[in-house]
Order: C-alpha cells, then sequence, then structure tokens
C-alpha cells in the first residue's frame, strides 16, 4: 500500500472541515514566512513554475506593472527580494514546461516537491505524517457540482480566527465576479443558458486519446501528452490534455477584469502563488495516471525517459534537491503515492473510426469493430499537407464581437480531402483536417478565443455557434511566448484544432466550400480596449490516413 493518498478536496463539503484543507491552509502558511530567496519558502517553489520578480527578465512587462510581482494585490503579500543569487535562479527558476511532452512528467514532480516541504512543516505544527495534497476533481460531484471552486479558499480566516493562506484577492473566475467555477460539459448541462456554457467548456475528452504523442482514429494531433520538444518552458503546440482542460481551468479560474487586472492562475509567471494552482495540477496528474490504468502507455523513447538536456531540479526539506527524468515519473507505485479515486474512464463502445464511417453514411460490417480498434491505436505517420492559409495577421485586439479570417484553400489540396471523403472505408479511412493559429502574440494570458468554421453571418445563438464551433485555445502563456528576447525569440503560441467532425458535416450538408474556409475567432468575454492579441496566421491543413 502507498503511504501516502491524495484526497478529493470536495470531502467534508470542500470546507475546512476537511483536514487535508486545514493542514494545507497551515503549511503554506509556515512556507509564507520565509523569504523569497530561501527555497523552502512559498514564494521560491512559486518562481520555480515561473515568475515575474527579476526585473532583468525579458518577459518582465515594460513599463513596470502587473503581472509584475510587486503589482500583486494582496493577500497573498508576495516579496520581490531579496533575489536568490542568479546561479540558484538559473538552476530553480523558471522551468515549467508547457507546449512540450515533459509537460505531465515535470509537473508530477514539482507536486511532489512541494508535497514534501509542505508534509515536513505540517508535521513540525503537529500535523499527519502521511498528509498529501488533495485534488480538485471539477468534473466530479452530482450534475458536475464539483466545478465549483472548494468553499475554503474563498474564507478570508481559519477557524482559529487567523488568516486563511488559501484565500486570494486576485481570483476573478470566468465571468470576471469574484464567482470561482470551472465551466464544464456537465455544469452546462445543468445551468444554463449562459454563454460561459455554450462555448468554452472544459471537457475530459482527452481521455479519450490513446496515444501520446502524435495522432490515430482516436486521437488528434499533437497527442495526448504532446509534441516532441526539447526543454520548453514556453513551447510549442499544446498537447491535447495541456489544452483542455488543463489550460482553460487556469484561464477559468483566475478570469480577467482589465488588461492590468487579471487572476494569478491565468499567467504561468504567477499561477503558482495561488494555492488552488497545485490542487489542479494533482487533478491533471490524477488524470494521467488514470489514463495509463486504461492501458495507455507513455513515450519508450530515450529522448522522453531521459529529459531534455536541462534537467529537471527541485529542492526538497532539509536543503537539499532532487534531479529525476520523466522515467522516474511512470509509476505511481514506485512514488509510494496514489489517489482516492484512480477509476478509469469508460471506453466509447464503438471505435471511433467506426462512429466516422456511420456519420459519412458508409456501411460497414458489423464484425469490422475489432479492426477498427487497432486502427484507433496504430498512430498516423502520413505528412500533413496545406490546404490553405490567411493572407496575413490578424488582431483580436479590444475584439467583443467574432473576428472573421478567410483561408483560401489549394483547389487540388481540397479535391484531394473530398476525394478521401467519397472513397471511405476501413481499409481507407478518410483524411482528417486540423486548423492552427500560429505565432499568436500578446499581453493578454486571460483570454478564451473560440472557433468557428462556416459561421453564417449574424449567427449569434448558442444553437448557431455550436453548430460551427471547432474547439477553443486559452491563451495561458502568451505574454512570456511573446517576448522577443525570450526563450523562442518571440515566436508566440501555436495551437492545433482538429475541425475533421465540422468539415464532415458541410461536406454531407453539400455546403463545403473548394475555394475559401471562413474562420471566426470569438473571445469568451470582451477584450480589454487596450489588450494586445494577433494571430499570425490561420492556416488549415490535410493528414493523411
Amino acid at each position: 500500500m502507498p503511504s501516502y493518498v491524495r484526497n478529493d478536496a470536495w470531502n467534508e463539503g470542500g470546507t475546512l472541515s476537511n483536514p487535508d484543507l486545514l493542514w494545507y491552509a497551515k503549511g503554506i502558511g509556515k512556507m509564507m514566512s520565509r523569504k523569497l530567496d530561501d527555497p523552502a519558502s512559498w514564494w521560491f517553489f512559486a518562481a520555480m513554475h515561473g515568475e515575474y520578480v527579476n526585473t532583468a527578465n525579458p518577459w518582465y512587462p515594460s513599463p513596470p506593472s502587473f503581472p509584475g510581482w510587486g503589482y500583486i494585490s494582496s493577500p497573498p503579500q508576495v516579496p520581490t527580494q531579496p533575489l536568490p543569487v542568479a546561479a540558484t535562479q538559473d538552476r530553480f527558476w523558471n522551468q515549467c514546461q508547457h507546449g512540450s511532452w515533459y509537460f505531465l512528467p515535470w509537473h508530477r514532480g514539482y507536486l511532489m516537491a512541494l508535497e514534501a516541504q509542505l508534509r515536513a512543516d505540517i508535521v513540525s505544527l503537529g500535523g499527519p505524517a502521511n498528509w498529501a495534497l488533495p485534488y480538485w476533481n471539477y468534473f466530479g460531484g452530482e450534475q458536475g457540482a464539483d466545478a465549483e471552486m472548494p468553499p475554503a479558499f474563498a474564507q478570508q480566516h481559519l477557524p482559529d480566527g487567523s488568516a486563511n493562506p488559501l484565500f486570494v484577492t486576485m481570483r476573478y473566475g470566468p465571468d470576471g465576479d469574484g464567482d470561482i467555477y470551472v465551466p464544464t460539459d456537465l455544469w452546462a448541462e445543468n445551468h444554463g443558458p449562459d454563454d460561459n456554457w455554450t462555448r468554452g467548456e472544459v471537457t475530459a475528452a482527452c481521455q479519450n486519446n490513446t496515444v501520446y504523442t502524435g495522432s490515430n482514429q482516436a486521437t488528434p494531433l499533437p497527442g495526448y501528452g504532446g509534441p516532441e520538444s526539447g526543454f520548453s518552458h514556453d513551447g510549442g503546440p499544446h498537447g491535447n490534455m495541456e489544452s483542455n482542460p488543463h489550460d482553460l481551468v487556469h484561464v477559468y479560474t483566475g478570469g480577467t477584469i482589465t488588461n492590468t487586472n487579471y487572476g494569478l492562475m491565468a499567467d504561468p509567471g504567477t499561477a503558482a502563488l495561488d494555492p488552488i494552482f497545485y490542487l489542479h495540477h494533482c487533478n491533471i496528474d490524477r488524470m494521467w495516471a488514470s489514463w495509463n490504468e486504461a492501458g495507455n502507455t507513455n513515450p519508450s523513447s530515450p529522448e522522453w525517459l531521459k529529459g531534455p538536456v536541462r534537467q529537471f531540479v527541485m529542492p526538497m526539506p532539509n536543503s537539499e534537491s532532487w534531479v529525476y527524468t520523466p522515467a522516474d515519473m511512470t509509476s505511481l507505485a514506485a512514488l509510494n503515492y496514489s489517489y482516492q479515486d484512480l477509476s478509469v474512464p469508460a471506453k466509447p463502445t464503438t471505435a471511433p473510426l467506426l462512429l466516422r464511417l456511420q456519420r459519412l453514411g458508409v456501411a460497414v460490417a458489423p464484425d469490422a469493430h475489432a479492426a477498427a480498434v487497432v486502427t484507433s491505436r496504430a498512430p498516423t505517420h502520413a505528412s500533413a499537407e496545406l490546404l490553405g492559409a490567411s493572407a496575413g495577421a490578424v488582431d483580436v485586439q479590444g475584439a467583443g464581437t467574432t473576428v472573421p479570417v478567410t483561408v483560401q484553400l489549394d483547389a487540388a489540396v481540397e479535391k484531394r480531402v473530398t476525394q478521401s471523403l467519397a472513397a471511405a472505408s476501413l481499409a481507407a479511412p478518410p483524411d482528417r483536417v486540423y486548423l492552427k493559429l500560429e505565432n499568436v502574440r500578446g499581453t493578454l494570458d486571460s483570454t478564451v478565443l473560440c472557433v468557428y468554421v462556416n459561421l453564417p453571418a449574424g449567427a449569434d445563438t448558442p444553437d448557431q455557434l455550436r453548430a460551427h464551433h471547432v474547439g477553443d485555445v486559452a491563451l495561458f502563456g502568451l505574454r512570456r511566448a511573446s517576448a522577443r528576447n525570450g526563450a523562442h525569440g518571440g515566436s508566440g503560441l501555436t495551437f492545433v484544432l482538429d475541425i475533421t467532425p465540422s468539415l464532415d458535416q458541410q461536406y454531407l450538408a453539400g455546403t463545403l466550400s473548394n475555394s475559401s474556409l471562413d474562420v471566426s475567432l470569438l473571445p469568451a468575454r470582451k477584450l480589454p480596449a487596450q489588450s494586445m492579441i494577433e494571430v499570425g496566421r490561420v492556416s488549415v491543413y490535410r493528414q493523411p490516413n
């Protein structure tokens, strides 16, 4: 049996009557009492994920303003001095892996290191030696009720009357009104109608993926865990787990009021200052473990198992350091912990390829299911082919309505797509089509862009929007990825959306154009007038199977 079990934060109603949450608050309080340059402090751990405290960093805002740590409204009262020496910063700070196939294993080690420090402090305060981080399962509860933030995080005081370290001022929620919840698909079914529930929903659909990197019939690009990469603090396209639910939960929980005032959770450089961050990531970690329990495997290549050239390193209690690799992170049993609920999601009763063929009206023999299941496991190796692209950059600054983008299609490539649909069969699976938002740059991380294809002019009802909705992107990490002197030269963020289901429907309806594709970008909430967001290019790709 594992020594440590991470429990549901909603036990005991998610209040401070839950001993896991009460001791979490007390442990955080002790960590917060230490100085910024102390590796055992709350602030040092937050800076390991990312920081806006060293003004020499290229992503620090100029002129100085929020999200600079000195401009955060308390609580918490965030220090900006004393900085660790440069060698310590280079070794420990700004490590978080995003847009990378190391996203999941890096964060697993990060959680374990913080947990170890908290446990040591909790024991010193008279708490349990087997304490473990709780998790926030926003997909749980009757009618999706656990999508609400556990109420312990909204209380300003602990039972003894002292300040509650779980309480954060700069946490605004998806509507910007301080109501913190995650608009999951299950929540939407029971709490509509509302704009947040007709687009931009948070789902666990990634749990049906069957390959970690790459694609197959059950898994759109770039795969469950993300694309192959080196050390990637800002990164390339986010993996399916990272895009949804991870990124969306960050942005929705943080929320925004203005372009200079948004929630800590919405930016990688402030997110780990918020105690709810670690409960969110425990749920992400739990979902990865459940995905593995379902029989899905992590990468076996040495490049993943050994990790990048820059090592992953964490401070541990008693001034020790821990260097780890992704290979060290693959077994919960070996790491001596587990979760209260590690249930495996129900598998689809019909293989994804069969479902698609049925939607396309292709007759398939009943005994073809086994072959389709095999197809859903085999990765696709064919190269993608550019189908079309926008003529230039797209400005979504201050947008409160849809921003239209016309993508001109290559007639010869488009013909290959329609031919694959017309000839679709179990032996010849039809093409998939992907939409890319390339080199998205700007300064407002707390933004969700909802994406639509061939949306009719004037369409604004929930049913109209849903019929043409192809996905959502949360701009988590936008500012840092846009820094021109940063690790990626200001290339911004790039997103990949599988628009195959939408194009299948339009093909069947005879409304698929052979000359252009109309793409619409709609911010989930109206953007502040001075916000800066630009999409470098909108492109569409054909992926043969």
